[in-house]
């Protein structure tokens, strides 16, 4: 599959690297001219267990690129990730400013393609938040329909720095949060050599779960201290 990865950070760069490595086409796509650089040479822009080995093994290979151009990305591509970070703010709220303007650079992107393309959000983000942010952006900016011309997804992830790559291998469940059922099975296409349960259920589920297991580990953290 030819999958883009917006965010090269932490989760975009683990997640990138292993689906090269996985066998799928993969295109970084980062404003940090950097991060793209330091791809593009087989180098590593963060410090997690055996990524490095993986990036610089499918760089080589040529199953994993990257590039500064968003429109580039989506127009060679048929599933696009995004990986940006959503840091919390000072109220406990979460900034979405990143989210935000990758989906109207994706949108944008989508309005330009005509070939149906799925956007999945792998970034953690309030329950509400595809509904209410996500997709009204995309479908204002792309001019097209979320779920009909479209697809769309939330993806949450469950890695842990300094065992990412091991987490992203063996991760303890797969979440597949759907629009429509097309991208849905697509997806899980990714997915499918995991040895993991793999649930499919609602965007809005998908994003509960993923706070429900937040809120689990920082209960446990906790009662540690």
């Amino acid at each position: 599959m030819k999958v883009s990865v917006f965010g090269l950070g932490y989760l975009g760069t683990v997640s990138a690297g292993c689906l090269a490595n996985d066998g799928h086409e993969v295109v970084g796509v980062d404003p940090i001219q950097t991060k793209v650089d330091l791809i593009n040479q087989g180098h590593t822009p963060i410090i997690e267990q055996e990524i490095g080995e993986i990036i610089a093994a499918n760089v080589k290979s040529g199953r994993l690129r990257a590039v500064v151009d968003p429109v580039e990305a989506v127009q060679k591509t048929n599933l696009s990730f995004v990986c940006v970070g959503t840091p919390s703010q000072s109220n406990g709220n979460l900034d979405l400013r990143f989210i935000r303007r990758i989906c109207e650079q994706i949108g944008d992107a989508l309005k330009r393609k005509s070939s149906k393309h799925t956007v999945v959000i792998r970034s953690t983000v309030l329950p509400g938040t595809m509904r209410d942010i996500v997709i009204p952006i995309l479908e204002e900016s792309s001019q097209k329909k979320a779920g009909v011309d479209f697809g769309l997804c939330h993806n949450p992830e469950f890695l842990r720095e300094g065992s990412a790559v091991r987490d992203f291998y063996g991760p303890p469940k797969t979440v597949i949060g759907e629009l429509d059922r097309p991208s849905g099975c697509l997806l899980a296409q990714l997915y499918e050599k995991l040895d993991a349960p793999l649930i499919r259920t609602s965007v809005e589920t998908a994003e509960m779960v993923k706070y429900v297991d937040n809120c689990w580990h920082a209960l446990k953290i906790g009662f540690a201290n």
